[in-house]
């Protein structure tokens, strides 16, 4: 072999080695309390932390199981005006629902399991 092929190996052998030893962080997951306001008695259902809403709203969806659910805002005319999808895990979870597009108005919030099977519905008012 060449000395710069023996070079070039070596530079890589030790790039790799360097890379190798690198530590990565993963997120872990934070653990929060429930506020009183978001609890849950039933083991499925959604909660919201307030009916009356300016710009966001935190909300519970508790699931009996690990699963992707369709979050859908409804107007008064029952018409779909925002869905979104999340992945929840077993039990409280709790998410953030922005409002800021929504005119003032009264809605519905419904969540929905991946057969469309309504899990929880409540109302809240726009601001």
């Amino acid at each position: 072999m060449r000395k710069i092929d023996k070079l070039l190996g070596l530079g890589f052998l030790v790039t790799l080695l360097a890379l190798s030893c690198r530590k990565i962080d993963l997120p872990a997951p934070i653990a929060q309390e429930l506020p009183s306001e978001l609890k849950i008695a039933n083991t499925v259902g959604i909660k919201l932390q307030s009916h009356f809403v300016t710009s966001e709203v935190a909300m519970n969806v508790k699931s009996e199981i690990a699963q992707t659910v369709t979050i859908r805002i409804f107007d008064i005319a029952n018409r779909v005006v925002s869905k979104s999808t999340s992945d929840v895990k077993m039990g409280d979870n709790v998410l953030k629902v922005y409002t800021n597009a929504l005119p003032s108005s009264a809605y519905r919030i419904g969540i929905y399991d991946s057969n469309g099977k309504q899990l929880g519905i409540t109302d809240f008012n726009k601001l």
